[in-house]
């Protein structure tokens, strides 16, 4: 099979206990993008700095992850924002990261919603778009990262905007394309094997395998590792490890995937 690449990217700055801090540090060997935490559901201006600073020296590229505010719930719960509300926090939240990252010579490339922002962005236009608007007042035309197949990236392609379609390595999806929830058991895969080997199927197009057994059509520019589950490092380890076995590269998204629309 011809090689390709992919982007490897993991949700960062989103601990401050210190084993946490270490360990999301650690991930950094292993992929090539960061999204890090702006203040929405978590991070603040000292934790943007650590991660978009370790990240510069290794060469991963820096995104944003705004959500809606709500760091007592993680950003899990979707809340109703008037469109321009919703638009002023973005931009507060990427602003807040373009800012740090000015400060320490690294650039934004791209910006991916967090948590209920991220599913809500998906389903309907209206929050895409005020998502869309927040990121072009403060950082200009970056790359947004959406669910692979969902509309929001149609959207976002009409604004202007560059797009990355992304698939998950350590969720379970459903039949019909969604991922599993978390309320119901293996949603999260613990076990790095596991993740690796979905991992791959997705960056040779191969798909997702369902909970049922059926074959999830996937097509996706960047694959994401949470960077908040107890086996993280381990899984990054093995994902990075069974790509490099398959012949596939990971790049980051600029000057990277030639799937990036």
């Amino acid at each position: 099979m011809k090689a390709r690449t992919i982007d490897l990217n993991c949700d960062l700055g989103e601990r401050t206990d210190r084993t946490g801090i270490a360990e999301e540090l650690q991930l950094l060997e292993f992929v090539s993008s960061v999204n890090v935490a702006c203040g929405g559901h978590a991070g603040d201006a000292d934790s943007m700095t650590r991660v978009v600073e370790a990240a510069l020296t290794r060469g991963v590229a820096v995104g944003a992850h705004p959500s809606y505010p709500d760091r007592a719930g993680f950003g899990r719960a979707e809340q109703d924002m008037p469109p321009a509300a919703l638009e002023d926090v973005v931009a507060a939240q990427v602003a807040a990261l373009v800012e740090v990252s000015l400060r320490v010579g690294a650039t934004v490339t791209h910006v991916k919603p967090h948590g209920a922002l991220y599913h809500a962005a998906a389903r309907r236009a209206e929050t895409a778009e005020a998502v869309a608007r927040g990121v072009g007042r403060v950082a200009g035309p970056v790359i947004l990262v959406g669910p692979s197949g969902s509309p929001a990236l149609g959207v976002w392609r009409g604004l202007g905007f560059r797009i990355a379609g992304e698939a998950f390595a350590d969720r379970r999806y459903e039949r019909d394309g969604t991922l599993r929830s978390r309320k119901q058991a293996g949603a999260v895969f613990t076990c790095p094997a596991d993740v690796a080997a979905q991992a791959v199927r997705v960056a040779r197009g191969l798909g997702a395998v369902a909970e049922d057994g059926t074959i999830v059509a996937i097509v996706a520019d960047t694959l994401c590792i949470h960077g908040d589950s107890p086996s993280a490092v381990e899984s990054a380890r093995a994902v990075h490890q069974a790509l490099a076995d398959a012949g596939i590269r990971i790049r980051p998204l600029v000057g990277g995937s030639a799937a990036t629309r």
